[in-house]
């Protein structure tokens, strides 16, 4: 699977803080005791990784496609990946 990375301009200030609240916000999915809990807490996951760029617009100006979440054979980077050592 092909997964975003985070946004590289973001200042490492702001980067750390997402990370922070990323991590806390999935800590809040695991902690959770019934629906509305995981539902809010899942919420504050995909607010954090849309503001680190994860998920959401893209964040690059090249035209290069969203493949994020796609096997990586059946994207245009297949043949690096099998180049790749393991």
């Amino acid at each position: 699977m092909l997964w975003r990375a985070t946004r590289p301009d973001l200042p490492e200030e702001e980067r750390t803080a997402l990370v922070k609240a990323l991590m806390a916000a999935r800590r809040g999915v695991g902690a959770a005791k019934n629906d509305a809990e995981v539902r809010a807490a899942r919420a504050c996951v995909d607010s954090a990784k849309v503001a680190l760029g994860e998920r959401g617009p893209v964040w690059w100006h090249d035209g290069a496609p969203d493949l994020n979440r796609h096997a990586v054979k059946n994207t245009p980077y297949a043949g690096w990946w099998n180049a790749q050592e393991r």
